[in-house]
């Protein structure tokens, strides 16, 4: 249908269309396909959307954070793949089959929202950056440019710019919001090697000796898988070792330095860990910059679990020295519970990130442009298309405050003492170590095996009872914890508290739920 305009209409307004007047005209048809009019049914999609908003409310939202629903509904993949029907066809399915469709999706993901969900470094429902999120969906906007993102492109800026205070930067530095920390970890090597070797933007890997860099043991995956991408090689990440709490060993890291340049090798770049993976410790900041300082080497801050304790008075002395970093990873959906993904990279030079990654696209970066073309963010950007993440953050910040988010920080660390301290009490359970972050790490020992010695018999049967309690946790739909073995240890759970929605009977029914699963083991 076409739609009338009205005619002179006063300046500085748009043209108003009048829906209630259609201009007749002939059929337009290129390629056999009919132009006029439109071929989507608004009304019957905003009635589709507004169904749909309806299942995600109580199924998603309402019954995945309720602690009496299932944390997951099991299903073997096989079995998954009859449910769901998963096959794509030439004929569209009616809407109800398609609301079907929803609810399938819903009921059988694993409701990571849920109050007993404790197995990655996310959890918990937050309302206002889910909000947040549907917003954006909806807009669909892209921030490469402040013509087409303006709002969203501003809020990003206003972020970074407060994440920035919170590390201590004085004057400011630079900053992006990504597709994850290992892209955020990936974003800091190749700055250290543009930032040590210019020319290697032009000239590629020929252009640049051979650089290594530094990282502990207990340092993320994506370091190395960084190295490999970008050219760096896996083999010159020079792994230092970490104390038995997880942390960079100092005079470990300077005789890998100075083992290197012995070799002929250029060090460039140490990579600090703030909150590790697995047993959430902190490498000490402060003297690894010393040394950084030394050797005049890039340090890059590894903060995307543990940057969350910068917002709490109580807790941000673990990232003491943080504010001397070249760089920080910082994913705000991990403990303050922005909807994934929300992963910041942080630069303290101002200008690195332009040089590094700039291509100057004129179909999208004209120069020419009738406003402030500092604001089109998108050349510093590996990405093109990238999503308004930084949004989920604001929205959510806007709403609770820094006094808020400060609380939700110091609550999962008080919880995780407790658990701790719980852990300790009872029969059956070690501790691994004491917690540093809300990660607790420890065994459970079953009944047939607490008379036997710590040693070789002992570690190789505990081994066994983690896995076979997971299962078992999955299959019921109870809850969910994680577990994994490190270095020489056996299987342990590691247990993240994170969510506001836990409380202290949550975590008792963990340490009940896990001997009543194990106990027979």
């Amino acid at each position: 249908m076409e739609r009338h305009v009205k005619e002179n209409p006063s300046e500085g307004q748009s043209p108003v269309t009048d829906p209630g007047h259609s201009v007749k005209c002939s059929p337009v048809v290129i390629d056999d396909v009919l132009l006029n009019g439109t071929t989507l049914d608004i009304p019957a999609a905003e009635e589709f959307i507004h169904q749909s908003m309806a299942i995600i409310i109580e199924d998603a939202v309402k019954k995945a954070t309720d602690v009496r629903e299932k944390v997951c509904e099991w299903r073997s993949p096989d079995q998954l793949k009859e449910l769901l029907d998963l096959e794509l066809r030439d004929g569209g399915e009616s809407d109800s089959k398609i609301l079907q469709r929803c609810r399938d999706a819903i009921r059988y993901s694993v409701k990571t929202t849920h109050p007993r969900f404790f197995n990655q470094l996310y959890a918990g429902m937050e309302p206002y950056s889910m909000v947040a999120s549907f917003i954006a969906e909806a807009l669909k906007p892209s921030l490469y440019t402040y013509e087409i993102a303006p709002v969203f492109t501003l809020i990003e800026d206003a972020v970074l710019r407060k994440m920035m205070e919170l590390i201590g930067w004085e004057e400011g530095g630079d900053g992006i919001f990504n597709a994850g920390g290992s892209m955020s970890n990936m974003y800091a090597m190749n700055l250290a090697r543009y930032n040590h070797s210019p020319d290697i933007k032009e000239f590629g890997l020929s252009a640049a000796p051979r650089l290594v860099m530094f990282t502990s043991q207990e340092c993320h995956y994506s370091v190395s898988k960084a190295a490999a991408l970008l050219g760096i090689g896996t083999k010159n990440v020079y792994v230092v070792p970490s104390d038995k709490r997880g942390k960079m060993i100092l005079s470990a890291l300077e005789n890998k330095i100075k083992a290197a340049k012995s070799e002929g090798a250029f060090p460039f770049m140490v990579n600090a860990t703030a909150g590790t993976t697995v047993l959430g410790a902190f490498d000490p900041i402060e003297e690894i910059a010393d040394i950084c300082e030394k050797h005049n080497l890039w340090l890059h801050v590894d903060a995307c679990w543990g940057g969350a304790a910068l917002m709490s008075k109580k807790h941000k002395h673990l990232l003491k020295g943080i504010h001397r970093a070249n760089s920080v990873a910082w994913n705000p959906h991990k403990m303050l519970m922005a909807c994934l993904q929300c992963c910041a990279f942080l630069v303290r030079d101002k200008t690195s990130l332009q040089l590094c990654h700039s291509s100057g696209a004129s179909y999208l970066f004209q120069q020419d442009k009738f406003y402030d073309i500092s604001y089109d963010t998108g050349d510093k950007s590996l990405q093109c298309s990238r999503k308004a993440d930084a949004f989920k953050f604001w929205l959510m910040w806007k709403a609770l405050g820094s006094s808020q988010l400060e609380e939700r920080v110091d609550r999962a660390l008080a919880m995780a003492r407790y658990l701790a301290e719980e852990i300790k009490k009872r029969e059956g359970f070690r501790l691994l170590m004491e917690p540093e972050f809300s990660n607790v790490c420890f065994w459970y020992i079953p009944p047939s095996l607490k008379n036997l010695p710590d040693g070789p018999e002992l570690y190789e049967k505990l081994h066994t009872v983690a896995p076979v309690i997971k299962e078992r946790m999955m299959k019921t739909g109870s809850m969910m914890v994680g577990y994994q073995p490190h270095g020489d240890k056996p299987n342990f759970f590691r247990m993240i508290v994170i969510s506001p929605q836990v409380s202290k009977q949550d975590m008792d029914f963990v340490l009940d739920e896990i001997h009543r699963l194990g106990k027979d083991l």
